[in-house]
């Protein structure tokens, strides 16, 4: 993938429930240079959900013959399902915009391994386990087995902080997504800078 025009692609993990998801839409609202990579997941719509806007919803059979045809850039099983970033969507929306990325550490792992992608890396954490409970619990998404699943899950995930650029401890939604802001328009700087320098 070749492009002239140099935009940037900012991945946000965390673990369940620190709030990516919500910075994710706050900064694309905002920011109208950003577009969501949609992804593709085997996992069941959640109410509110709508097919192409919040994930592509494809069959096991459907997502097994896109790892094997090597459509993806990075897929990842996360409990029970599936999720992947899809290499002709990411190609065609990095020449006219910048991507966020709402993956896991799985994921990130696999993208960098693509020189050709200019990444910038961002983890979020809860300020504490207990916190990070509550919050699962309040968001009210999932069963409490599911809860209990994704808290467990959460001292393996956190293990990989260390394969990103800024760590941030979401203690306040809105001081987070200005950290995050600041990174962005800083790297935007960079990146217009080095597009200037000859």
């Amino acid at each position: 993938m070749s492009h002239d025009v140099k935009n940037i692609m900012v991945i946000l993990s965390s673990v369940s429930g620190v709030g990516k998801t919500t910075i994710t839409k706050k900064i694309q609202q905002k920011y109208q240079s950003f577009k969501i990579s949609v992804s593709h997941t085997t996992r069941k719509p959640r109410p509110n959900e709508v097919d192409g806007v919040d994930y592509h919803f494809v069959t096991k059979e459907k997502f097994k013959k896109l790892i094997d045809d090597g459509k993806f850039y990075e897929h990842a099983k996360i409990f029970d399902n599936f999720y992947g970033t899809h290499k002709d969507s990411v190609d065609k929306m990095i020449k006219k915009n910048d991507i966020i990325f709402d993956i896991d550490w799985q994921g990130t792992k696999q993208l960098s391994k693509f020189k050709n992608l200019e990444l910038i890396k961002i983890y979020l954490i809860p300020p504490s386990k207990k916190e990070l409970k509550n919050r699962l619990i309040k968001r009210n998404q999932d069963s409490l087995d599911e809860v209990e699943r994704r808290f467990e899950a959460f001292d393996n995930d956190i293990k990989h902080w260390k394969d990103y650029d800024y760590i941030i401890i979401n203690e306040n939604l809105e001081n987070c997504y200005k950290q995050v802001e600041k990174i962005i328009s800083k790297h935007k700087n960079i990146f217009k800078a080095s597009q200037i320098t000859v």
